[in-house]
C-alpha cells in the first residue's frame, strides 16, 4: 500500500481519539485513587494537607487560568502535526508518530508542574517541615504520573505502529535512513519503562500505605487493592512487552545471521520500527543487498570464465560445434519438466540451479586431450578411446581446481560430479568408474541423458543428424541399461520442448 497525505492524517486522526479514549479511561481511574485519598482525609494528616489545604490554593486565580490554558497548546501543536505537513516529510513524520504524538501528550502536564515547582520555591520559607514533604509527594506524584501516561501512550501506539501499520506501508523496511527521524534509544526506553513498571507503583505504595496505616484503613479499603493489582497486572504486561521489544527484533536479526553464515546473501529482516533495532535491521539489509550484489557479480565473473573455457575446448573440437549451449539448453528444458513430476519435486530449487549452472563445464576434461584426437575427422581407434575417456576424470580433477575458491561446496560438488561422471551408465558398463545405478550422482544422470541426446540429434563429422523418433527411440530402448529408468521416462516426456529448442538443427 502506498503512502498519502490522506492515509497520514487518517493515521493521526485514528492515534488522537485512541489517546483521547485512553485518557478518559486513565483519568477515571486517577479519580478512583483521589476518591480514595479523599476518603482518608479526615484521618490521615498527609492526604488534609494535599486535598484540604492544597498546595495550589495559594497561587493567584489570574495565573492558574494562564497555566491551565497553556495545556490546551499541546492539543493544538498535535492537530497542526497531523494536518500541516510538506510532502518531503510526509514519511518522516508518519513514522514518528507514536513517539511525536506521546510527547506531545506529554507537554499537557508541563504547565502544571511548572506552576507547581514556581509556588513551591516561592513559599518554601514559609513551609513547616511536614508542608515541606507533603508538597514534595504531590510534586512527585505528579511528575511520575506525567512520565507514566507517556510511556502507556508510546507503548500503546508504537505497538500498533510497528505492528501493524507500518509494514502494510513498508514491508521491506529500510526507514532508519529517512531524514527527520526521532530515533527511540535504548536508555531512554529502559527509564521510561522502569519509572512505569517499577518506580511509580513502589511509591504509591508507600504513599498509601503510610495514609492508611495514619488513618488505621489499610486492610479495610478494597478499592487500594483493587489500584495495586491493576498497577501489578499493567507491569507485568508492560514487561512482557519489553522483552519482546528486544527479543524478538534480535532473534530475527539471529536468523538472518545463520542464513548469512549458510551462504544465503538474499536474506533480508522485517523489523518495520523507527528506533535502534529498526536501524540496525535497515543496515543489517543495506549490508546484505551489497553482498549479494558483488556475490552474483562475481558468480557471473566466475560463470562467465567457467563457460569461456568450455567454449575454448569446444573450439578445438571441430566435431562438436554448439554442443555446450545446445546440452545446457537441453539440461534446463529437462529441469523445467523435473520440477513438476512427482518423484522429483522434493528436490530443491537450488540443486536444479545447480544443475543447469554446471552443465556448461561437463566436457572441460577434454582440454587435456591431444588436438590429434580432438579433432580427429574419423572414429577413434581403441586407444584413441581410451585416451577420450579419460576427458571424465580430468574434468573432475580440473573443475574442483577452477572452482577451489567458490564458497557454495554444493555447486562446486555438483559441478565435480557433472564432470566426472556423465559418461557413467545404469548398467555399470560408463566410464571412468564403471558406477552403477543410484551409485551415480543424480546430476550426472541428468546430464548423460542431454548429453547423449545431443550427440544423436546432431550431425558429426563421422554421422549425419538422427530424426527425433530414432533419437528418442534409442533413449527409450535404453532405460535400464544406459539411463535411470525413471529419470529417462521423465526425459521422454520433454519431447516438445526439445523439438521445439533442436527445430533449426534439424
Amino acid at each position: 500500500m502506498q503512502l498519502t497525505k490522506k492515509v497520514y492524517i487518517r493515521t493521526g486522526l485514528v492515534y488522537s481519539v485512541l489517546i483521547f479514549v485512553v485518557f478518559l479511561i486513565t483519568q477515571a481511574l486517577n479519580l478512583m485513587l483521589y476518591k480514595v485519598y479523599f476518603a482518608l482525609s479526615r484521618n490521615s494528616k498527609l492526604v488534609d494537607y494535599i486535598f484540604n489545604s492544597s498546595p495550589l490554593e495559594n497561587i493567584p486565580l489570574n495565573v492558574s487560568l494562564i497555566f491551565s490554558l497553556l495545556q490546551v497548546v499541546p492539543i493544538v501543536l498535535m492537530l497542526l502535526y497531523i494536518f500541516l505537513v510538506k510532502s518531503d516529510k510526509l514519511k518522516a513524520r508518519f513514522i514518528n508518530y507514536p513517539i511525536s504524538l506521546s510527547a506531545l501528550v506529554l507537554l499537557v502536564f508541563v504547565p502544571s508542574l511548572t506552576l507547581l515547582a514556581a509556588n513551591f520555591v516561592l513559599q518554601i520559607k514559609d513551609m513547616s517541615l511536614f508542608e515541606k514533604g507533603s508538597y514534595s509527594v504531590y510534586f512527585i506524584y505528579s511528575f511520575l504520573d506525567a512520565i507514566f501516561f507517556f510511556s502507556f501512550y508510546y507503548f500503546l501506539l508504537n505497538s500498533i505502529h510497528r505492528k501493524i501499520v507500518l509494514p502494510k506501508y513498508f514491508p521491506s523496511g529500510n526507514i532508519n535512513f529517512e531524514k527527520g527521524l526521532f530515533k527511540v534509544s535504548v536508555r531512554f526506553l529502559f527509564v521510561i519503562f522502569y519509572i512505569s513498571v517499577l518506580v511509580l507503583p513502589v511509591f504509591l505504595l508507600m504513599v498509601t500505605y503510610f495514609v492508611s496505616i495514619d488513618a488505621e484503613t489499610f486492610h479495610e479499603n478494597t478499592v487500594i487493592h483493587i489500584i495495586f493489582c491493576f498497577f501489578i497486572v499493567f507491569g507485568l504486561i508492560i514487561t512482557k512487552y519489553f522483552i519482546s521489544y528486544f527479543s524478538v527484533p534480535l532473534e530475527k536479526l539471529k536468523e538472518g545471521t545463520q542464513e548469512i553464515a549458510e551462504g544465503d546473501y538474499s536474506q533480508h529482516v522485517n523489523v518495520v520500527s523507527a528506533d535502534i533495532f529498526g536501524e540496525l535491521a535497515d543496515s543489517f539489509n543495506k549490508m546484505t543487498t551489497v553482498i549479494d550484489s558483488k556475490t552474483k557479480k562475481l558468480v557471473s565473473v566466475q560463470n562467465s570464465v567457467v563457460t569461456g573455457m568450455a567454449t575454448m575446448v569446444e573450439s578445438r573440437d571441430n566435431s562438436t560445434g554448439g554442443h555446450i549451449k545446445r546440452t545446457s539448453s537441453g539440461v534446463r528444458v529437462f529441469v523445467d519438466v523435473l520440477k513438476k513430476s512427482p518423484k522429483y519435486a522434493h528436490l530443491s530449487e537450488k540443486f536444479y540451479s545447480d544443475v543447469i549452472k554446471a552443465a556448461p563445464m561437463h566436457d572441460l576434461g577434454k582440454i587435456a586431450v591431444l588436438d590429434a584426437i580432438l579433432r580427429k575427422p574419423g572414429r577413434f581407434t581403441a586407444e584413441e578411446y581410451d585416451m577420450m575417456k579419460a576427458h571424465a576424470a580430468e574434468g573432475a580433477r580440473i573443475v574442483e581446481n577452477v572452482l577451489s575458491e567458490v564458497d557454495d561446496a554444493g555447486f562446486k560438488q555438483i559441478a565435480i560430479n557433472v564432470a566426472h561422471y556423465h559418461h557413467e551408465k545404469w548398467d555399470g558398463s560408463g566410464y571412468p568408474e564403471k558406477l552403477a545405478g543410484e551409485a551415480i550422482p543424480l546430476e550426472a544422470r541428468i546430464m548423460a541423458l542431454a548429453d547423449v541426446f545431443d550427440a544423436l540429434v546432431s550431425k558429426r563429422c563421422y554421422k549425419e543428424s538422427m530424426s527425433f523418433d530414432k533419437a528418442f527411440g534409442i533413449i527409450e530402448e535404453s532405460l535400464g541399461s544406459h539411463f535411470d529408468p525413471n529419470l529417462g521416462r521423465v526425459f521422454l516426456q520433454c519431447r516438445p520442448e526439445l523439438e521445439t529448442l533442436y527445430g533449426d538443427i534439424q
